[in-house]
């Protein structure tokens, strides 16, 4: 490889880096390193998975690390590519509050869809948007929004009313209830 080749890719790298993401679309890498010409970059892409610099999770979306190695919780929301949030059963088996096996990742967003990447499962619940983007319940960790217990529960009552929950007493029903009308849905 030349050093022209080699530095080139070290400096689109360096810019991955800087981003601080390790989850990408093509159009996003497209974007970063100002390549305009299609061809050129699913060659360039081609190029760097067959040396393992870039693993390819599905046609064009790609990671700086293989699959079993990323956050399954910002895997689901950036194959999404839009706005979305982990909430509902996921939220609420990993609190204890509903006692189930969970067999996918839970996400809300403007999509209704199922899908799976590598051994993670996912059901992605479509929220109006005047409901979706309203923040109340939704906590910021790390680089993952994730519902708190009691948005998960106004959630999963928005789409479920009749929604058991095993450990209520794990609820604060009034910050629910808050939740409820804050955003909106019906009680």
């Amino acid at each position: 490889m030349s050093t022209v080749k080699s530095n080139t890719s070290l400096a689109r790298f360096a810019q991955i880096a800087v981003l601080g993401e390790e989850i990408f679309h093509v159009d996003d890498l497209a974007n970063l390193w100002g390549i305009e010409n299609a061809n050129t970059l699913h060659t360039t892409l081609k190029r760097y998975v067959n040396r393992g610099l870039l693993f390819r999770v599905y046609r064009g979306f790609y990671a700086i690390k293989p699959i079993e190695k990323l956050d399954p919780y910002l895997l689901g929301i950036k194959a999404l590519h839009n706005y979305a949030y982990v909430s509902t059963e996921t939220v609420l088996v990993n609190a204890g509050v509903m006692q189930q096996a969970l067999s996918q990742i839970t996400l809300i967003s403007s999509k209704s869809m199922h899908f799976s990447i590598g051994n993670n499962h996912y059901y992605s619940r479509q929220l109006t948007d005047r409901y979706l983007y309203q923040e109340i319940g939704i906590e910021q960790k790390g680089k993952i929004k994730i519902a708190s217990i009691e948005r998960a529960v106004a959630d999963l009552l928005y789409f479920n009313p009749k929604a058991y929950f095993d450990a209520k007493k794990l609820i604060n029903w009034s910050k629910v209830k808050m939740i409820q009308k804050t955003i909106g849905y019906s009680i």
